[in-house]
């Protein structure tokens, strides 16, 4: 075992503070990184919070991690020292079931391994994510990030990005076809950059006009005002697939309007409970209504990959670890484009001067 420093909360009240803690050594499997920045996710506020009712503490948050490979393991063929690495939000799986065998460990049917706020495999042990100076990961948990990409905007890669390209590859989104991204956050900006890059015609879906001018720069092809009944009347029956980056229970309905025969509408930011659909809304069209999670390891590669061939990076504001509890509560405003990126360096200071 060794030692790390990180920033953890100790319960749903406190807020998040400098924290000691020891990793695991080096396994022959094992990937050893530094961790040189972290995304912030909303899911990160959510669990430090306990809004979901399953938190652990001590709690380190982050699964949005990118780094420098600074050991390996002799087993390990993937990485080497030097290496930049990244790690999502697994950091293991049964690896024995039809969904792990598969590639997609996401879905894993004896619960895949969290990268904070879960238990290791091994034990009772709590895992501890990336807002943290050091992590020590399985080789088939870490994806390889290349020199081409900007280190600080492919940290969320690791979670909005593959959130958002996982549905796209599944559903097949391509040349000519129609695309509406609902919804324009940390998910939706992302969403709306690989449908474009997949070469799809793409809508930005939302509430806010504003929001729409912000999506036009992000590559959108045009917008469509939900709340714009003429506009939405205009588009309905129009559009191949719909992924749907809501992040609160709301009101689908509507979005199945703008379906064509047989599309599709994928969730991929709601974990709470939905409104109830008009079953006529499926019925008449063959219309689908699906769930989308992350994507499994060998995926996760794929879109990093993919990223640096398009040059394709997340929209950021860098934070100091410090700023942590000032940048949840500008989550929870909607107050960040798109998402937070912490520069780990930032860590030493701050834990010195607690």
């Amino acid at each position: 075992m060794f030692q790390c420093i990180g920033y953890a909360a100790q319960d749903a009240a406190s807020p998040l503070a400098p924290f000691s803690f020891e990793r695991r050594d080096t396994g022959p499997h094992d990937v050893h990184i530094e961790i040189l920045y972290c995304g912030v996710c909303h899911s990160d506020l959510h669990q430090a919070r306990n809004d979901w009712s399953n938190s652990l503490y001590p709690m380190v948050p982050g699964h949005e991690i990118v780094g420098r490979v600074v050991g390996v393991g002799a087993q390990v063929t993937k990485l080497k020292a030097g290496d930049y690495a990244g790690v999502g939000c697994l950091v293991d799986s049964c690896r024995e079931c039809a969904a792990c065998t598969a590639d997609l460990e996401q879905y894993c049917l004896n619960m895949p391994t969290p990268t904070y706020n879960g238990r290791e495999r091994s034990g009772e042990a709590l895992t501890f994510g990336g807002y943290s100076d050091q992590i020590v990961v399985d080789q088939r948990f870490v994806v390889k990030i290349p020199d081409t990409l900007d280190l600080k905007g492919a940290a969320p890669l690791l979670c909005a990005g593959i959130t958002t390209y996982s549905p796209l590859k599944h559903w097949k989104v391509g040349q000519g076809q129609k695309v509406g991204v609902i919804g324009l956050g940390g998910l939706g900006h992302m969403g709306v950059k690989f449908a474009k890059a997949l070469g799809a015609h793409v809508t930005m879906i939302t509430t806010s006009p504003e929001k729409g001018r912000d999506a036009l720069h992000l590559g959108a092809d045009e917008v469509l005002v939900s709340r714009d009944a003429d506009a939405m009347a205009k588009s309905a029956g129009s559009f191949d697939f719909l992924l749907n980056t809501i992040p609160v229970g709301h009101d689908m309905n509507p979005y199945l309007g703008l379906l064509k025969l047989d599309g599709a509408m994928a969730i991929v930011g709601a974990l709470t409970p939905l409104e109830p659909v008009l079953g006529a809304h499926l019925i008449m069209g063959r219309k689908s209504i699906a769930g989308s999670a992350i994507g499994g390891l060998a995926e996760t590669q794929e879109m990093i990959d993919f990223c640096a061939e398009h040059g394709i990076l997340a929209d950021i504001e860098m934070i100091a670890i410090a700023d942590i509890n000032a940048a949840y509560e500008r989550m929870l405003k909607n107050d960040v484009k798109y998402r937070f990126v912490i520069d780990m360096a930032s860590l030493k200071e701050a834990a010195a001067a607690a």
